[in-house]
């Protein structure tokens, strides 16, 4: 298979997955809230939510292994694309026109980076002095926008550029571990290992601040940072280029501009952080936006419903089992 077919192909399945964990996790979250962290673990739906989340992990490194980070990590705006049908379903409404609109501009920008970021399977990896200077300086930068406990679009910036850096530092074990001419478990590939173990963990740690004040700029500043700084190392340091000369360079701005309004669309409608169920007389928080899913990081967000297939009942409206 081509690798830019499946690098995308494996991005897409991998946002599918992440998009349905993310909604599991936030329902489950809500009806579990105080209830413990044993009582949680003995829920087969959040075993069930951790197993799409890790699936959904491998299938990202895998299509690493496939495409460029200046192809793979624009991709993970799919994840917002994949969360608006998903989100409606589970709410038991339309998508919105504005849903549609920023999901059919995100989706035109993603293809025409697809065209331009297309080319080979990676096969160039960070040297070790190499990953450790990007590891210090993204370190440095991180905790300059870091500074101060209050939330907002500084600790977004943060995150996204770790999870960027992770993902490229991931390319880099993922390419050392699977080339037969060295040893898997080379110091390179444990010391970068490593790296990528803390810069992930940091970026989640991060995006939970941001994301204390509500969901909508932080999400859409973290979605385009991250691919921002993979390309960065990509393009830099990894030799990766864009096809088609100054034509390619000016579609792929204009691809990356179209794709960055259609994130924002995607965002700037997501609710603040939901309110606790007993808000609402049914048990269920407001799901009006898709978005309030995808990076549900509040213990307070809806309540948890095992099917994402939605049931008529006697009432005659759409709602979840």
């Amino acid at each position: 298979m081509n690798p830019t077919l499946a690098a995308a192909a494996l991005s897409l399945i991998s946002a599918v997955a992440y998009a349905s964990a993310a909604v599991a996790q936030e329902r489950l979250a809500a009806r579990s809230a105080g209830s413990g962290t044993l009582r949680l673990l003995a829920q087969g739906a959040w075993w069930w939510s951790v197993t799409l989340n890790a699936s959904a992990a491998l299938l990202h490194v895998a299509a690493l292994k496939y495409g460029t980070l200046t192809l793979v990590q624009p991709l993970g705006a799919l994840t917002l694309v994949a969360a608006v049908p998903l989100g409606a379903r589970v709410a038991g409404r339309r998508v919105s026109a504005v849903e549609w609109r920023g999901t059919a501009l995100t989706l035109a920008g993603l293809a025409a980076l697809l065209v331009t970021a297309s080319g080979a399977a990676p096969d160039e990896v960070l040297s070790l002095p190499q990953a450790l200077a990007v590891a210090g300086t993204t370190a440095a930068v991180i905790g300059a926008l870091a500074r101060g406990a209050r939330p907002g679009l500084r600790h977004a910036t943060a995150a996204g550029f770790a999870s960027g850096v992770a993902s490229a530092l991931t390319q880099t074990v993922t390419v050392a571990a699977t080339d037969r001419s060295d040893s898997p478990l080379s110091a390179q590939v444990v010391v970068v290992a490593l790296l990528v173990a803390a810069f992930a963990a940091g970026g989640l740690l991060l995006s939970q601040t941001a994301y204390q004040g509500g969901l909508g700029a932080p999400l859409a500043v973290v979605t385009l940072a991250n691919p921002l700084a993979a390309a960065a190392i990509g393009l830099s340091l990894l030799g990766e280029r864009l096809q088609g000369g100054a034509a390619g360079l000016l579609l792929a701005l204009a691809g990356a501009s179209v794709a960055a309004w259609g994130v924002v669309t995607l965002s700037r409608s997501a609710p603040e952080p939901a309110a606790t169920a007993d808000a609402h007389p049914d048990g269920l928080a407001d799901d009006d936006h898709p978005v309030a899913a995808v990076l549900a990081l509040e213990p307070n967000g809806a309540a948890y419903e095992p099917s994402l297939v939605p049931r008529q009942t006697d009432s005659g409206h759409l709602t979840s089992r």
